[in-house]
């Protein structure tokens, strides 16, 4: 019995989810964090194995505020982790700010068109995230299990040695005073 739950050996569903729906922004915005370099890629991954290690909480708060508390907190955490890249390096690093490509968006126009469309907003989606998607999410998620169960480890470590430490000093308090 746990009081709180060990983590799952596969991410959830939601959680690929949420990836995927921040996918492209936040690759975007590590590149742009990191100047270019491809350590971006590795700073948002870092990022996704931070949300994956605080995914219970995240999303249960999201789902009680209905608001979306994990890419706000995924943004927040791929911001401090390009800050602290930056603070790492040992030379100035030199950030230039990519504007993102002009959206275009094709008419629509027509009866049947319009039923699509009602009908588009009603229906849920099916499209699935895709392969690199999943990839990172299930990377980050093990990531995450890993932390986890070394902080388990530990506190099953510390949590032995204090109790040792607490038979020893009790032992010694009931012996009593040498005569």
């Amino acid at each position: 019995m746990y009081l709180i739950p060990p983590m799952a050996d596969d991410p959830p569903p939601e959680f690929v989810g949420t990836v995927a729906a921040h996918e492209q922004e936040l690759r975007h915005d590590a590149l742009r964090l990191a100047g270019g370099d491809p350590v971006g890629h590795e700073i948002y991954q870092e990022a996704l194995v931070d949300l994956a290690g605080h995914w219970r909480r995240l999303y249960w708060w999201g789902r009680l505020t209905h608001s979306d508390t994990p890419g706000l907190y995924l943004r927040k955490r791929l911001s401090k982790r390009a800050h602290a890249w930056r603070e790492d390096q040992i030379y100035e690093v030199e950030v230039r700010v990519l504007r993102p490509p002009a959206s275009v968006f094709a008419q629509v126009s027509g009866p049947a068109a319009s039923l699509a469309l009602r009908k588009a907003a009603v229906l849920d989606g099916t499209t699935r995230a895709g392969l690199r998607t999943l990839a990172d999410a299930t990377v980050a998620w093990v990531h995450a299990w890993r932390r986890s169960e070394h902080r388990r480890i530990a506190r099953l470590i510390i949590g032995g040695l204090l109790l040792v430490a607490t038979m020893v000093q009790s032992m010694a308090w009931l012996a009593g005073p040498p005569a």
